[in-house]
């Protein structure tokens, strides 16, 4: 069908498109009796603001960016990033003439390039960032280039104010409740080494370890996908002295790790008790579902755009300390055995 445009609706109201113009945007130049009609006909003709014409009165572009720097195979798959788009639409909602743009890129050179074409373009307001390095570059090149920007981790030197969360107390409770269980060789199986949310992660946990004074443990690092957690998971069950329990930083690496296990004859939680950083639907619904940390993605979502609507409006803000994850307990969790 034809675009509907202020032409067609003139013509219905047998007025000039000056005076159609004046009636939907509220300025004056128009009669009430006038303005009153233009406005009901244009109702009836389904009649829609067009965003590209309103970005160009209010220098607004509409949209809020967030790219993702992270194999397409491995994002098909995790809940994570659907949980965190999840939240942004919700704050969304509360202006329609906003919307999410996403894009996937194969390095952190595209991504910046990206971030750099979409403000030439105007084509953000502002974009949300993820998965933060130590000293991240991009913070200083979306500092540089005047993008307002919000990030999704540990507070960062420089401009771009961030929502996170801490992850050392959770980290200690979960050490803590698998050693109250008896396990006492514990290994993690964590996300990139390159991400500082993974290094503050290692970090609390080898504290972790040396509080509860553990006899063995062991971190390994993977890509957050169902192979790398499946490979992590028959290493250390072919060891002698094999881990009794083992926290995977997201829910996919968890579940394949208990599917390799249960292939090789270890019986979860029987024989090995397995956590997972990221709690989701896959957790639950699967048998034995896995004990997991609630770590209120949808909320960082949220959080965020709350956040970048605060830099939009008045050019800064403060970072935002989301709500501290919960430990989960279910039935991949239990005593460690007798014979370990």
């Amino acid at each position: 069908m034809k675009r509907l445009t202020i032409s067609d609706i003139a013509d219905a109201a047998g007025v000039s498109t000056g005076a159609v113009s004046y009636a939907l945007n509220g300025k004056p130049g128009v009669s009430a009796a006038t303005r009153e009609r233009v406005l009901e006909i244009a109702d009836r003709m389904g009649w829609r603001p067009s965003n590209a014409a309103r970005a160009l009165t209010r220098s607004r572009s509409g949209a809020i960016g967030l790219i993702v720097d992270r194999p397409a195979q491995v994002l098909g798959i995790e809940p994570f990033f659907m949980q965190l788009v999840s939240g942004i639409e919700m704050a969304l909602r509360a202006d329609p003439s906003t919307a999410l743009m996403l894009a996937v890129t194969d390095d952190r050179d595209a991504e910046i390039e990206t971030y750099r074409r979409w403000w030439a373009e105007r084509r953000v307001d502002g974009v949300i960032v993820v998965d933060l390095h130590e000293n991240d570059i991009r913070t200083g090149v979306l500092a540089e280039i005047g993008l307002p920007a919000v990030a999704l981790g540990y507070p960062q030197p420089g401009e771009v104010p961030c929502v996170w969360a801490d992850d050392a107390a959770p980290m200690e409770e979960t050490v803590g409740y698998l050693a109250a269980l008896g396990h006492r060789r514990i290994a993690r199986v964590a996300g990139p080494g390159r991400f500082a949310h993974t290094l503050r992660r290692d970090e609390a946990f080898a504290r972790a370890v040396e509080t509860h004074q553990l006899e063995w443990s062991k971190t390994l690092h993977g890509d957050y996908s169902g192979d790398s957690g499946a490979r992590a998971a028959r290493r250390l069950l072919s060891e002698r002295n094999r881990a009794t329990a083992v926290i995977f930083d997201n829910d996919v690496m968890a579940l394949s790790a208990m599917a390799a296990a249960q292939e090789m004859g270890v019986s979860v939680p029987d024989h090995l008790s397995i956590v997972s950083w990221d709690d989701s639907a896959l957790c639950r619904l699967v048998r034995p579902a896995v004990t997991a940390l609630d770590r209120h993605i949808t909320q960082h979502g949220v959080l965020a755009i709350e956040t970048l609507n605060e830099v939009l409006a008045v050019g800064t803000a403060e970072h935002v300390q989301a709500p501290a994850p919960i430990l989960m307990p279910r039935a991949s969790t239990g005593r460690v055995p007798s014979d370990s």
